[in-house]
């Protein structure tokens, strides 16, 4: 994504503008037909214990680049700098008691992580993590053409971070001019009302870009919240607790096409997830963070797939 980050501020700036400046909660989400009716659950990780026949840990897999973006380095399962950013923790507010949690620590020393272009950089030399279920050699454990995948996420707050549940199709690794990215929410820390939602279809020909700003009302750092896209033959829709969102720039339902749906179906392509704690390169690095934002997390409930 390090290539994308300044087509996602161009697509926040005209779209989160809108909600900001009065787009109601009612008008945000269009409508209340539950995505997951008619629809049987195929998939579901509750994180009771972390899979690591499913999931795989470390920077974001494919060929175009080094799968690093922002400004932390993403661990490997077994860590990085002596620092393993993921973690089962009991949570009362998550449905089975328990959650993922992955955090983000900052080293503030030179560090080794492999291919990291920040480990010189004092305000790049933060570990944080991400999960998969695909790998760099190409290998998808766990992907699907259709459906409605949802995870129930809690941010965090903080002047930096930027998490994100999204998903990307299984030829965009070693193919990456094959790319299609659905981005079902990335959020910064200093939004709690606010998040951004996008489609990208990367590379010529045909690239194609959409993407709004989605105000929630409520603080999304402070309980769990449940984000989801459904995905059919031609389209995809996101939706937040459940409910449509309204692209801002139309005031329609987000119901963006797919144009690489064809070649999807020709070459029986899936899109697989991620679940990503980043930090954003975005903004000018904040100055005298205190010893509590040196250390920051982001839990997830579960994530599901509807087919």
């Amino acid at each position: 994504m390090t290539r994308h980050e300044m087509s996602r501020r161009r697509l926040l700036a005209a779209t989160g503008s809108l909600a900001i400046a009065g787009v109601t909660h009612r008008q945000t989400l269009a409508g209340t037909d539950d995505p997951t009716d008619n629809r049987r659950l195929d998939f579901e990780d509750s994180f009771l214990q972390l899979d690591w026949s499913v999931w795989h840990a470390g920077p974001k897999a494919g060929t175009w680049d080094t799968g690093f973006y922002g400004r932390s380095a993403f661990s490997r399962r077994t860590g990085e700098e002596g620092f393993i950013p993921y973690e089962i923790v009991d949570d009362s507010r998550a449905e089975d008691g328990k959650a993922l949690q992955i955090s983000a620590k900052y080293i503030g020393a030179a560090m080794s992580v492999p291919a990291y272009y920040g480990n010189t950089n004092p305000e790049y030399q933060w570990i944080s993590g991400n999960i998969q279920t695909a790998r760099k050699d190409g290998i998808v454990t766990k992907g699907w053409r259709r459906g409605y995948f949802e995870a129930r996420m809690l941010f965090p707050s903080h002047p930096l971070t930027w998490p994100a549940f999204w998903l990307m199709n299984g030829r965009s690794i070693l193919a990456p001019k094959t790319s299609i990215e659905l981005d079902v929410v990335e959020h910064k820390g200093w939004e709690p009302t606010l998040y951004g939602t996008y489609l990208h279809e990367w590379g010529q020909p045909g690239e194609h870009h959409e993407g709004t700003g989605v105000p929630t009302i409520v603080d999304v750092t402070r309980d769990y919240r449940r984000y989801g896209i459904l995905v059919d033959d031609t389209k995809c829709v996101p939706y937040f607790e459940r409910k449509p969102i309204v692209d801002t720039r139309t005031g329609k339902t987000a119901n963006w096409p797919i144009h690489r749906s064809p070649d999807l179906d020709v070459d029986g392509d899936v899109f697989w997830p991620l679940l990503t704690l980043a930090l954003s390169a975005d903004i000018p690095y904040p100055q005298g963070l205190g010893p509590e934002q040196l250390l920051t997390h982001m839990r997830v409930d579960y994530f599901r797939v509807y087919v």
